[in-house]
């Protein structure tokens, strides 16, 4: 059977054809990938099917490292190095063998490293890829975590003088105990496809915790006599002041993890009653997603969308809360109306996604290129279309609207909780009704929520008092799902979705948004118009499509009265 290759299993169970074997097989060849991981990159396999057919064809067993112990000592009988890069998991031993999880157990190029290392025999079992990138996580990067917290205890007197000199992560001594440190904390975040790392100074010590899928999970705690260390490291690799500790700064840096992934990090300091906290946002560089499919636009709302992008000239606003997706579908406006015959240009803060034939303006308030100043400039350079990062104060919003009157379509963000919320924000900005009527040709309104992971997904009873809040008049006409957990998931969730609602403006909105009405009567006339489909009900119907569950979609997407 060792002699039996991959692609013979998967066609010997009838999961994949001699074309796609071919193909897949060139790919192979031009990206250097095991034919594992192209079959499923390219979707001819799911992951499912690979470690059900290496399982029965193999005779190997499955295992579920989410419910998995852990035993620190085993784990130490792999060097990290190795283990990462073969992406491996030891688990036990069985007397002189050793259990080692693989997501590929026919690369034996693996096992006999391992062998020869742990002088152990080896008992591979299959686990699933996205469980192994957990569970190497959470293996060695706090054991790293802790063992350069010790050494850090161990050297005491690293002062600051010494920490200035180390100007950048990837220049600074690999080998230092607080650059160990720091580095563990970012890989673990990287690893878990985190949004943010909170690095939180307390009464009696310093706890670590990330944001992943929209929830806080606390992963370290460091002791309190070594948090200035930490907090000196963040701050010289983002370019902070580090002898600056009565204000809060802002930093960026660049992080490139175990894998070769590089994501870049926007770092934010705040004073607090235990010292300063940090809050690193991760952004990742996946421009794969930033199209319709990928944030979530349904085929109800392509409609609508189609509508606004089709506009030569006006103001078209993306609204929500922070970390709602608003720049992920910014990002995918400005790919569809990215065109040779378009001047584009685009004012970030900052810019996350480099992209051809669109003119990128980093913002820069240190030295005075804020957004209002960057927007005039940019004016007297024959734009069509004008992309500002986000409306903070009321000169950006006019010098946006009145170039969205005199011509140019003008794309931007604004923190709002729902669409007509954002025009009373204009107001609240000092802008004038006429001008704010003249200038929207459509409103954006999201929130991300998590998605119920397809693998374990099951139909249960929804419950009657949150199907009430929901608006759900008849329970009984939908299905309702959940996720049951599984080892590819997070109890019962992976990833998240965007759920949006789409105000496109018409004569009726128009004059009721120039003669002062309120956002009672907004709300009033919207409704009565019969084209707008609230974000709640948008809610229901990914609910109701098994995409998300009620429980979520009630914690995450606010009800407005």
């Amino acid at each position: 059977m060792k002699n039996k290759r991959l692609g013979e299993m998967l066609m010997d169970a009838g999961i994949l054809r001699q074309d796609e074997l071919d193909r897949a097989l060139q790919d192979q060849k031009a990206t250097g990938k095991r034919l594992g991981q192209v079959l499923i990159d390219n979707h001819y396999i799911t992951e499912e099917d690979l470690v059900t057919t290496l399982k029965n064809q193999l005779g190997i067993e499955f295992e579920d490292l989410n419910t998995t112990e852990f035993d620190p000592k085993v784990a130490k009988l792999v060097p990290k190095a190795v283990a990462v890069k073969n992406r491996v998991v030891p688990l036990r031993l069985n007397g002189d063998k050793l259990v080692l999880a693989m997501e590929d157990p026919m690369n034996f190029n693996a096992t006999e490293e391992v062998r020869k290392i742990t002088h152990r025999r080896i008992i591979p079992v299959i686990a699933y890829s996205s469980a192994i990138t957990r569970a190497l996580t959470a293996l060695y990067e706090n054991e790293g975590a802790n063992i350069a917290i010790q050494q850090m205890q161990e050297e005491r007197n690293v002062t600051l003088g010494d920490l200035a000199q180390q100007t950048e992560a990837n220049d600074a001594d690999l080998n230092a105990p607080t650059v160990k440190l720091v580095n563990s904390i970012l890989e673990r975040g990287v690893g878990d496809r985190a949004s943010d790392i909170h690095i939180e100074p307390r009464s009696g010590n310093m706890v670590v915790r990330i944001r992943v899928d929209g929830q806080m999970e606390e992963i370290l705690t460091i002791p309190k006599d070594l948090q200035n260390a930490v907090i000196s490291r963040l701050k010289v690799m983002s370019d902070m002041n580090i002898t600056e500790h009565r204000i809060p700064q802002d930093g960026r840096a660049v992080y490139r993890s175990n894998n070769g992934e590089k994501v870049d990090l926007r770092l934010s300091s705040l004073p607090t009653i235990y010292g300063e906290k940090i809050v690193i946002r991760i952004l990742w560089r996946d421009e794969s997603r930033l199209n319709r499919e990928g944030i979530g636009i349904t085929k109800k709302d392509n409609a609508k969308f189609d509508r606004i992008l089709k506009n030569s000239s006006g103001m078209i606003l993306i609204v929500g809360p922070t970390g709602s997706g608003k720049t992920s579908t910014l990002y995918t406006m400005i790919n569809e109306l990215n065109r040779p015959e378009v001047n584009m240009i685009s004012l970030e803060d900052p810019v996350e996604f480099q992209m051809d034939g669109v003119t990128q303006v980093a913002i820069n308030e240190k030295v005075g290129l804020t957004f209002a100043s960057a927007l005039r400039a940019c004016l007297r350079q024959d734009p069509d279309i004008i992309c500002v990062g986000e409306i903070r104060d009321g000169e950006t919003a006019e010098i946006a609207l009145r170039a969205a009157m005199t011509g140019h379509l003008v794309l931007s963000t604004i923190h709002t909780e729902d669409a007509v919320s954002a025009i009373d924000r204009l107001k609240d900005l000092g802008m004038e009704p006429y001008l704010i009527a003249g200038s929207l040709r459509g409103i954006i309104s999201q929130r991300l929520v998590r998605t119920i992971c397809p693998n374990c997904r099951e139909e249960v009873k929804p419950d009657p008092y949150l199907a009430d809040l929901a608006g759900i008049k008849h329970p009984e006409a939908m299905h309702f799902y959940k996720g049951a957990g599984c080892p590819q998931c997070n109890k019962g969730y992976r990833g998240r979705i965007g759920v949006f609602e789409i105000l496109t403006m018409d004569s009726n909105i128009r004059e009721a948004i120039a003669s002062g009405a309120n956002g009672t009567e907004l709300r009033r006339r919207i409704t009565a118009a019969g084209d707008f489909t609230s974000m709640m009900s948008n809610a229901v119907d990914l609910v109701n499509e098994g995409k998300t569950t009620l429980e979520e979609v009630i914690r995450t997407v606010a009800t407005i009265d």
